[in-house]
């Protein structure tokens, strides 16, 4: 009989500890419907948490350590409470030590609070651009809240979890993942104004429409605290101080005229990216509220697009993905996630669903590339105590 999560992380946390934990919560990874590298330029995004989560069992000691063990290592790390720091820990042990760095810097009293051993397993896919390692943040952050009695609401807690990723682990993301993670509800999908923070769950109506979300997985391997995506965010934030503005969520489309004269053609590239796609993720909820989700494909397909060409993110992967998808039926498709590997979704009719991931896989075969995985995702509540 196959385990539940709850199950195998709770014999996990035994195994490793040798006592019980006092609890278990989980927190789901994301698809980010449309909205790609608007979060950190303050603009909109549009993404939905999914049924694969991570689980944290979390147990208490009578000392100050804090100890974290996962099913992807050997060994448990461990650090005293006091030794917290954004440069104490590195690796994957980053993610959850992060979290409780950060919950100081938002006002937890780190000196009053008892240690407590962690155990970690998850079923979002690593390096697939569905946000695995925001899953693992947005569990712990609800765990240790909880125990530790903090009382922090959850756009607060994304707030840690960013913090947690930009400054412990060294990606530069924004906040887009976090909020997923923690304010989604079932068949629905949050859109988030990452300026204000104001955010609304907008019903996807996906089963009433027999619509599925299918994520094709190219198994190329992207890491978010090196490379390209520093690099996108260093251009766009150069964009906006040549053209005078903020951030680029106060450029529109009719300034694109002005920025194609002020910038050289990279930069206005990444800009114009940027500025298009904050209108896509606003057209996009305009007509899921009008027309329902059979209507957006246009918007995600011209999403694909604008990363593909201006912002240049996708690879050739991703790219075939999309195009195998989007020859097959696909209402709409375009790669999801930071970029530079991971995932496509394509919004499909169910009775397509498996006629897509055959002929995704026959078209990466006839390229020579490795099979991509492929699933279904339903979107789904965001983060909890399971028990």
């Amino acid at each position: 009989m196959t385990e539940t999560p709850v199950e195998t992380v709770t014999r996990g946390f035994i195994e490793r500890y040798g006592h019980e934990p006092v609890g278990v919560w989980s927190a789901p990874g994301r698809v980010n419907l449309i909205g790609e590298h608007t979060d950190y330029n303050d603009g909109f995004v549009f993404p939905f948490a999914i049924d694969q989560r991570a689980s944290v069992a979390l147990g208490i000691r009578a000392d100050r350590l804090i100890r974290v063990s996962s099913t992807f290592a050997d060994e448990p790390v461990e650090l005293h409470l006091d030794d917290l720091a954004p440069d104490a820990v590195e690796g994957w042990a980053a993610y959850a030590l992060g979290v409780a760095w950060a919950l100081g810097e938002f006002g937890a009293d780190l000196e009053h609070v008892g240690g407590v051993d962690l155990h970690i397993s998850s079923t979002v896919p690593v390096g697939a651009g569905l946000s695995s390692s925001a899953a693992i943040e947005s569990s712990v952050a609800l765990a240790l809240d909880e125990h530790w009695g903090l009382g922090l609401d959850r756009p607060t807690l994304a707030k840690v979890g960013q913090l947690a990723e930009n400054r412990v682990v060294g990606a530069p993301t924004g906040i887009l993942d976090q909020s997923a993670s923690l304010l989604s509800h079932a068949d629905a999908a949050v859109f988030l104004d990452c300026r204000s923070l104001d955010a609304e769950v907008i019903p996807l109506g996906l089963v009433g429409d027999g619509l599925s979300i299918l994520v094709i997985d190219t198994n190329v391997s992207h890491a978010h605290a090196t490379g390209g995506y520093a690099a996108r965010r260093a251009s766009c934030e150069a964009g906006a101080r040549e053209l005078g503005v903020d951030s680029l969520r106060d450029m529109h489309l009719d300034d694109l005229e002005r920025a194609a004269t002020v910038l050289d053609d990279e930069t206005f590239r990444r800009v114009r990216h940027i500025v298009t796609e904050n209108q896509r993720v606003l057209d996009t909820v305009r007509t899921l509220r009008e027309q329902g989700a059979g209507a957006i494909g246009p918007l995600l397909d011209a999403s694909h697009v604008s990363m593909r060409d201006d912002f240049e993110i996708t690879v050739p992967e991703v790219d075939l993905a999309v195009e195998t998808a989007q020859a097959n039926g696909a209402i709409g498709a375009r790669m999801t996630g930071g970029g530079f590997g991971g995932s496509a979704i394509a919004l499909v009719i169910d009775a397509l669903v498996p006629v897509i991931e055959r002929e995704a896989k026959a078209a990466f075969a006839a390229q020579g590339y490795r099979e991509p995985t492929t699933f279904v995702v339903r979107p789904s509540e965001g983060a909890r105590r399971d028990a």
